[in-house]
């Protein structure tokens, strides 16, 4: 690989004159700057990001850190952050994985953006102890250098059962997600007091928030000897879609047969038929949010944690009864 040792050479200038012309510097004369550059493009020279952050220790790169990029859901939360960051004139890279975490100690990122349950809080808490900047949208853990931006996923569950019982739902089956997610497990658990409370049947089916998880569930259930119709929460959309796909292939309506709630609100969800009956939110302000905060944090501003509120969108899959 070129350096800059060799442009110094082929140009006829020192290295530190060749540092001032490929970086911007006013100590360079257009002219000089001009030939550099072309010996530069000439040689196929590739900065060195590494030694570069190591010596100004700013990248103005954001990493976003996901649990994994399948399924729709992602798609609007990264634009909402690539828009927050870009009106700061910084960017973001997407990671997935233990070897990336190495991008934080290693300041090849200025700061976190954490949605992976996988991501443990120890790890969390270290970075932060190091002076690392965080913002965490999937857990509760407080830190000077970490911000929370978390749905209202209790209040969303909430939402879903007070519609299930609207409907004189009499057993209800809940599609839970990974144990270890933070939303999973506080979408199940106020779904469980609210029935409970209410004192209606339920039924906890494992998922983990993908579509095979969810068509899976669907064939479990309906293993089962049922009456119909039977009622379902799938706690995200993606485990509902899976569910559509299984009762496409059977006799069962959606709607009719199988009442379905979801939670996310993903684009397909109001494109499948009957609609989806789910939980809303909105994922590009989330992704805003968590941008804004992010910066806050690297610039010494003030900031505060955040909540994502949730709404319930009415969907044919889950209506009332025929009477």
């Amino acid at each position: 690989m070129v350096g800059i040792k060799e442009i110094a050479k082929k140009a006829g200038v020192s290295i530190s004159t060749v540092s001032y012309a490929l970086n911007g510097s006013p100590k360079v004369t257009e002219e000089t700057r001009a030939k550099i550059q072309a010996i530069a493009d000439e040689l196929d020279y590739v900065p060195n990001m590494a030694a570069r952050t190591l010596k100004r220790q700013q990248t103005n790169i954001i990493g976003v850190y996901l649990a994994d990029y399948g399924g729709s859901f992602y798609g609007e939360l990264l634009d909402g952050i690539k828009k927050g960051l870009e009106a700061q004139n910084y960017e973001m890279i997407v990671c997935s994985g233990n070897k990336s975490h190495l991008f934080i100690p290693e300041r090849m990122v200025d700061g976190a953006i954490v949605l992976d349950w996988t991501f443990k809080n120890k790890e969390i808490e270290q970075f932060a102890d190091r002076g690392h900047f965080m913002v965490i949208l999937d857990r509760l853990l407080t830190h000077e250098n970490v911000r929370k931006i978390l749905l209202d996923n209790k209040g969303g569950a909430t939402l879903a059962i007070e519609r299930a019982v609207a409907c004189k739902t009499e057993k209800l089956f809940l599609i839970s997600g990974p144990k270890k997610s933070y939303d999973s497990q506080e979408r199940l658990g106020a779904s469980i007091k609210e029935l409970e409370r209410y004192g209606i049947d339920y039924e906890v089916i494992s998922g983990d928030f993908t579509e095979p998880s969810g068509y899976r569930a669907a064939k479990t259930i309906m293993e089962k000897q049922l009456t119909l119709p039977v009622d379902i929460f799938a706690l995200n959309d993606e485990m509902a879609i899976g569910m559509y796909k299984y009762f496409r292939e059977t006799s069962y309506e959606i709607g009719k047969d199988i009442r379905l709630i979801g939670f996310d609100n993903i684009d397909i969800s109001s494109f499948v038929q009957p609609r989806l009956a789910t939980i809303s939110y909105s994922k590009h302000r989330w992704g805003m949010l968590a941008a804004e905060k992010i910066i806050q944090l690297i610039t010494g501003e003030k900031t505060e944690d955040e909540h994502i509120y949730t709404s319930f969108i009415e969907g044919a899959s889950f209506s009332e009864r025929d009477e």
